[in-house]
């Protein structure tokens, strides 16, 4: 699935291309590329008619969001195994082919994620811990050093595969019997947590979810999502966050996890300040956290966020906006 991230949407195709279709011999996979372009307007679908004839392409009039999009794909895909994967990545070779294999020997296993790096191969974070308010109150970090089974990072190293909580969706294999059993990944939210709820649904429904850490993703950050949207950005993640615990944790957790982030907000807003006196950079950043405390006291408007964006762009186009 992409987004007006035309150039490294080539560059994941290509890599796909080179590590997976050109490979011969054992260990060889089956694959259809299904490309999902959630309504860019940078020219995307047409380079890639172009250049990747052999990539069913789905071009979407609009932006339905990462799960929107996603499921789109997913509702057209046959294999026995469905992959989901940004445009801003590349495969390294063996790293689909060790995943499949690995689904395939354990049965009980729904998801399935690699190791993420960065462009330079250092260990990217690509495993969640699902939302708690152990995990607002306490500080990530700490959390990795008392508790680092409970807690994985990329700090510690295992060279076997583990059990997890949940996967980050860069790369993210999901097997077709889990689609059928727990259903597609959840639309409620626009963007952010939509995988992470999608992998608490399909472990209540039993299935295990697992990182294969010898199969590597390259994932450059940013590329496709963040385009210079500080504040919508971080507006929506609050919202998917707060969505996430009223829906999976109850109303009792819901407000007292927005009660800790709107503390945290106000502390930021006191502590930060001074800092804004003396540079540009601070000032922004402070700027930043003053709005978002704001976006909290105002009632939390979608239109602050990044949902809100795309309905504002649709209204200027004359486009409906779908639920």
């Amino acid at each position: 699935m992409t987004w007006n991230a035309r150039d490294v949407l080539l560059d994941a195709l290509a890599s796909i291309e080179s590590t997976v279709l050109k490979r011969e011999g054992p260990g060889r996979i089956e694959t259809e590329t299904l490309v999902v372009d959630n309504g860019s307007a940078d020219g995307s679908a047409e380079a890639v008619r172009e250049r990747f004839p052999w990539v069913e392409l789905i071009a979407l009039e609009e932006n339905l969001g990462f799960a929107g999009g996603n499921n789109v794909g997913l509702r057209r895909a046959k294999g026995r195994h469905a992959l989901l994967l940004n445009s801003d990545t590349i495969v390294l070779p063996d790293a689909l082919e060790s995943c499949v294999r690995y689904l395939d020997a354990h049965p009980g296993v729904g998801v399935v994620g690699p190791q993420l790096l960065n462009p330079d191969r250092s260990k990217q974070n690509c495993v969640h811990n699902f939302p708690s308010l152990l995990s607002e109150i306490v500080p990530k970090g700490l959390l990795e050093t008392l508790f680092p089974k409970r807690f994985p990072s990329k700090r510690y190293a295992h060279p076997e595969p583990i059990e997890v909580e949940a996967v980050l969706g860069a790369c993210l294999f999901v097997r077709g019997t889990v689609l059928e059993d727990v259903g597609l990944m959840p639309e409620d939210y626009f963007f952010f947590l939509e995988e992470t709820d999608w992998c608490f649904q399909i472990r209540r429904a039993g299935w295990k979810i697992v990182q294969v850490p010898t199969a590597h993703v390259i994932h450059i950050f940013g590329a496709s999502t963040k385009k210079k949207l500080p504040l919508p950005t971080r507006v929506e993640y609050h919202r998917s966050l707060y969505h996430f615990f009223r829906k999976n944790r109850g109303t009792a957790q819901w407000i007292a996890v927005q009660g800790v982030r709107i503390a945290k907000q106000a502390l930021y807003v006191v502590v930060r300040a001074p800092a804004a006196l003396l540079s540009a950079r601070a000032r922004e950043r402070w700027r930043g956290d003053l709005r978002l405390l704001a976006w909290h006291f105002a009632g939390q408007p979608a239109a602050w966020g990044l949902s809100g964006q795309r309905a504002a762009a649709a209204a200027g186009e004359g486009k409906e906006v779908s639920a």
